[in-house]
């Protein structure tokens, strides 16, 4: 079949470079992509927006499958036009899109149905959100209700630096996505990101990850769409899977379809595992960015199959194979990033990384401009390597950075950190 894969990013690129590889895929079309996803498949001008154009498109092309890689599209009820077109399409309606679209309506959802996650108010207005902050004290988590792009949260260790926030997102710092802000407790624990394929009915968990959100090393700095990245956490081991299976995803399944709203697509939670268990930091509706970059070259089996099988309701039949192997990705970003990055300047030797045994380099914010690849964003490139420990992925990652002559670029040195200290202790 002709299949649509929808985004831009680095997540994209491990989307189509899995994609291709299915004996069920004839031509692969992404829309807009990067240089990387090139390789991949046939980047295509589309405006992702105009859901109409889109769905044209797919009946000219004869595309059987349409997969939305990042949120804003899901968000905006990409699939639900779609499917009335006719077009399969892999991913959560504009309703169940929600438990990622809006922090309040997911943490109402766990009030609810009795999913563990931090504790929580909701404010509209400023004045009563500072009263709140002075009542409570800090350290708290400050977080604009909608869509900010990996940047809508403040890790708010002082009084004057959750206030500080407040003022930021109710002045319109992060435009309509800070009109409505959650505040909440302070969770102390590990955090890890879990994945489960979701059918509306049956979930079936896919693989864990690590990602490494604050700009700098030492975890230290603002925080970021992702800095890094492994798979598996250490920290998820199989029994805290199962008790994340049973205490948070089944339970959200239930919920969504006891409110009408069944989730199908990628549910992706993000968790604090804490000395009291589990517990929900918020959903993603879509595979992470970077940790799609290792989950992708982890899973064995033909990923095509089991999307299909999440968009037609049959789960329950479908099995996957994973690698012992761990991956760990380094992302590369623009001097600048997560503030204004620095764009137009020329990154060189790719290819030589990518090269490198066990190595594979995922294009991100990448521009093809005269015969050079130059950076045209905040995260640009996402170096992956597999070993047998993250102690010799995170080598090998490294070594393939160093291998890549970009001046105007910086990334973190530290990625994996945590386990690598688990693994040395022994």
């Amino acid at each position: 079949m002709n299949i649509l894969l929808i985004g831009s990013g680095g997540r994209e690129h491990a989307l189509a470079w899995a994609i291709s590889a299915s004996p069920l895929c004839d031509k692969l079309f992404i829309a807009p992509g990067n240089p990387g996803t090139a390789e991949c498949g046939e980047n295509v001008v589309l405006d992702i927006a105009d859901h109409r154009a889109v769905a044209d498109f797919c009946k000219v092309m004869g595309v059987g499958l349409v997969v939305v890689g990042p949120e804003g599209p899901l968000v905006d009820g990409i699939v639900d036009d779609l499917e009335a077109a006719g077009i399969k399409t892999f991913g959560p309606s504009k309703a169940a899109a929600q438990l990622e679209g809006s922090k309040a309506f997911t943490k109402e959802l766990c009030a609810e149905f009795g999913i563990p996650t931090a504790g929580f108010a909701r404010f509209t207005d400023e004045a009563a959100a500072r009263t709140y902050v002075a009542r409570t004290g800090a350290p708290l988590v400050i977080k604009a209700d909608g869509l900010a792009a990996g940047k809508g949260v403040v890790m708010a260790e002082t009084i004057e630096r959750a206030n500080d926030a407040l003022a930021m997102m109710f002045s319109g710092g992060l435009g309509a996505a800070g009109a409505e802000v959650v505040i909440e407790e302070w969770m102390i624990g590990e955090e890890a990101s879990f994945f489960a394929l979701c059918d509306g009915t049956h979930a079936l968990p896919l693989a864990s990850a690590q990602d490494h959100k604050r700009a700098f090393d030492g975890d230290t700095g603002p925080n970021t769409g992702g800095m890094g990245a492994y798979s598996p956490a250490p920290v998820m081991t199989t029994a805290m899977a199962e008790q994340v299976m049973a205490e948070i995803v089944r339970p959200t399944l239930a919920g969504m379809n006891q409110r009408g709203t069944p989730f199908k697509g990628v549910l992706f939670a993000g968790l604090m595992i804490t000395a009291d268990g589990p517990k929900l930091i918020e959903y993603n509706t879509r595979f992470g960015d970077p940790e799609c970059e290792v989950l992708m070259p982890r899973l064995k089996s033909d990923i095509v199959p089991a999307l299909l099988a999440a968009r037609d309701g049959v789960l329950n039949a479908v099995d996957l194979r994973w690698s012992d192997d761990v991956a760990l990705t380094v992302v590369m970003a623009a001097k600048g990033y997560p503030g204004t990055p620095e764009k137009g300047s020329v990154i060189k030797d790719i290819d030589k990384a990518a090269a490198e045994k066990d190595v594979l380099v995922f294009h991100a914010g990448t521009q093809a401009k005269d015969g050079d690849i130059v950076a045209n964003g905040g995260r640009v490139l996402n170096v992956v390597a597999l070993g047998r420990s993250v102690s010799e992925a995170q080598a090998k990652a490294y070594a393939a950075v160093d291998l890549i002559d970009w001046p105007g670029g910086f990334c973190r040195r530290d990625i994996g950190w945590q386990a690598v200290k688990r693994e040395r202790e022994g």
